[in-house]
């Protein structure tokens, strides 16, 4: 089957003794509350289960955007510390280029927006958007960006649908420069009607590619704002990485958030939202290469009520020569606090030596569903030619099963082990009290299911008492198989959990992913 094909699922709801059938493609599970496996905040409550993680797979194709040819904007580099957004039916991608112009011995100004588009996901085209002139020319794909050449080191996009003002609907954080003693970089946001002509949030001016101090939106402190950009909660964050002291000290690099209420004023306070478990042993002065560390922020998939993100890990050394970059893999429940649902484990590992993606990796904000696979869109950078700057760069693809990060799955450690052999323990979980309004549609991402190997599902009050009517037992495997109740989808309490019992002869061949909570239409 064509991973691009619309699939369909068919839904059997038992609503007042009638039994009703319905056809419906995979919906936006960005839309839906989800309970992922590797959540153990929104799944607190286990036995005989362990979980397991995914890592994904390169796709063949890669990188789906390449390098320009010489004399192009991005001909020296493309760099996805950028953002794909699924725009109207086509996927929008903003990205840095970097030419290969070395008579310009103003590097900053090298450094422009970008832009590239699909249909599919997978075949990507530069159009020729006509509005920067480069080298006498305006048939390229630069971005139009305001008052100045902005020396950009990275961007990040989001659209904000429920913003009044048209001209602010599409939003742009970036990492450009500002002189100080020595060059340094801050936030600057970007606002935009269509995602291809953007103006500052406030009249500043380059000079030379850079901004003046007066001219700042945050202190004057180095702030990297690489990472990601999204709202929750009604503000807006600025994710990236500088390695100056929390209120207490780390190891090197850290993630800092800052936010703002309306995009346009950044307040100066920020929050630490990941440190690696090493970065708590500092190794001194003079040593901040040095160690297992983050790099540039968390690249963050807004799931309504959680955070997926990508983040990079950092594998110090003392020289540029011996460091490398691979990506992890993170979560957030409160948009602020991110962590590893498995301890130091390596979500993507950088490319060997010789292929496109050598040495260390970028964390793009491009996530997609694309009917049976998920998409994680990343970059590449080899730390080790930092002071050189040879060509680098370009957009590649990791592969996953529809939202099949992490599965848990029964425990079978302890069996078979004769006079130690463990008793036969139940293999479940209870969930946290979940926020629900009115009826739902509830939907299973799970695999190994049969005639042997059920799930059973019960919903349960906020207090874990059973409610009457809300059991069901799946046993059809699938990425979004619906659980059917005899009450059919009718109102619930305010707060529900959810049991989830492994049963069955073969229930050690059932990997459970996810469940979704969809309002009934």
């Amino acid at each position: 089957m064509n991973q691009f094909t619309s699939i369909s699922i068919v839904s059997l709801v038992l609503m007042g003794g009638v039994l009703t059938t319905y056809a419906a493609d995979y919906f936006d599970e960005t839309k839906a509350t989800t309970v992922f496996a590797f959540d153990s905040v929104s799944i607190p409550y286990s036995q005989n289960l362990r979980l397991e993680m995914s890592q994904p797979t390169r796709h063949l194709g890669n990188p789906v955007v390449k390098r320009g040819e010489p004399g192009t904007p991005d001909a020296l580099g493309v760099q996805f510390y950028g953002s794909i957004i699924k725009d109207n039916g086509k996927y929008r991608m903003w990205y840095v280029a970097f030419d290969d112009d070395t008579e310009n011995k103003v590097a900053s100004a090298r450094w422009r927006a970008a832009y590239a588009e699909s249909t599919d996901g997978l075949n990507w085209t530069k159009p020729k958007l006509g509005l920067v002139e480069y080298k006498g020319s305006k048939e390229n794909n630069l971005l139009q960006m305001g008052s100045g050449p902005w020396g950009f080191v990275n961007l990040k996009v989001l659209k904000d649908e429920a913003d009044p003002v048209s001209s602010r609907r599409y939003k742009m954080t970036s990492h450009v420069y500002f002189r100080g003693q020595r060059r340094l970089g801050t936030l600057l946001p970007f606002v935009s009607a269509d995602g291809y002509t953007w103006k500052p949030v406030k009249e500043v001016k380059s000079v030379k590619a850079e901004l003046k101090k007066e001219d700042l939106l945050l202190p004057a402190i180095h702030f990297e704002p690489s990472g990601g950009l999204y709202q929750w909660d009604g503000m807006f964050y600025a994710c990236g990485q500088n390695a100056l002291n929390a209120t207490r000290p780390f190891q090197g690099r850290v993630t800092r958030m800052y936010r703002s209420p309306d995009f346009v004023h950044w307040l100066p306070t920020q929050s630490i939202g990941f440190v690696r478990e090493p970065q708590n042993q500092v190794l001194g002065a003079g040593r901040s290469l040095e160690g297992e560390q983050t790099h540039e922020g968390i690249s963050v998939w807004n799931r309504r009520n959680l955070l997926l993100g990508v983040v990079g890990l950092w594998h110090g050394a003392k020289e540029w020569k011996d460091i490398s970059i691979d990506l992890g893999f993170v979560i957030s429940n409160d948009g602020l606090n991110f962590r590893e649902p498995a301890h130091e484990w390596t979500f993507l590992k950088h490319g060997e030596d010789g292929a496109w993606d050598q040495g260390g990796l970028l964390q793009g904000q491009g996530f997609e569903n694309f009917g049976e696979e998920t998409f994680i869109y990343y970059g590449a950078w080899d730390p080790r030619h930092w002071k050189d700057s040879p060509a680098r760069g370009g957009v590649g693809i990791a592969r996953l099963p529809r939202d099949r990060f992490g599965e848990l799955v029964v425990e079978t450690i302890g069996k078979g082990l004769g006079d130690y052999q463990l008793p036969e323990i139940t293999s479940e979980f209870v969930t946290a009290a979940i926020p629900v309004k009115g009826a739902q549609h509830f939907f299973l991402n799970a695999d190994g299911l049969g005639p042997e190997a059920a799930l059973k599902i019960e919903l349960l009050s906020a207090n874990e008492t059973p409610l009457p009517g809300y059991t069901s037992t799946i046993r059809q495997s699938g990425f979004q198989t619906p659980v059917i109740w005899q009450k059919g989808a009718g109102d619930l309490p305010e707060r529900v959990r959810v049991h989830v019992t492994f049963e069955g002869r073969g229930n050690t061949d059932i990997r459970f992913s996810a469940l979704y909570l969809q309002p009934a239409q």
